[in-house]
C-alpha cells in the first residue's frame, strides 16, 4: 500500500520560500507520475503541479507559474514542491499525490492517491 507523507509548510511571510516535501513508502517511486495540489480554507481544490517518472512537469495552476517548480529523488522516494515569491492567496493545505501511470494527467482530478497534506501560511 503506497503511502504518502508531507512535510515542510509552516509560517512565512509574503515574498518569501518554502520547500515541501513529500516522502513516499510502500512502492518504488519510479513507477509513478506524482504531483500536487492544494485546498484553502473554505475554497474548492486546486491542482498545482505533476511530474511523471521520466521528468516532464505539467503546470495545473495559472496562478503558481513561475513561482513553484516540481522535482523528485527516487532514490530518496521522495518529490518537492518548491515555492517561491509567496503570496497571502497561496495560503492553503498542500497535498501531494500520486497517478496510476507513469505519466501525467491532463488534470490534477486524475492523481489517485493522497497524503494528508501540510499547511502553508503566508502571512505577514
Amino acid at each position: 500500500q503506497l503511502q504518502l507523507v508531507e512535510s515542510g509548510g509552516g509560517l512565512v511571510q509574503p515574498g518569501g520560500s518554502l520547500r515541501l516535501s513529500c516522502a513516499t513508502s510502500g512502492s518504488s517511486l519510479d513507477i509513478y507520475a506524482i504531483g500536487w495540489f492544494r485546498q484553502a480554507p473554505g475554497k474548492e481544490r486546486e491542482g498545482v503541479l505533476c511530474i511523471s517518472s521520466s521528468g516532464d512537469t505539467t503546470n495545473y495552476g495559472d496562478s503558481m507559474k513561475g513561482r513553484f517548480t516540481i522535482s523528485r529523488d527516487d532514490a530518496k522516494n521522495t518529490a518537492y514542491l518548491q515555492m517561491n515569491s509567496l503570496k497571502p492567496e497561496d495560503t492553503a493545505v498542500y497535498h501531494c499525490a500520486v497517478a496510476p501511470s507513469r505519466r501525467c494527467p491532463r488534470n490534477y482530478y486524475g492523481l489517485s492517491y493522497w497524503g494528508e497534506g501540510t499547511t502553508v501560511t503566508v502571512s505577514s
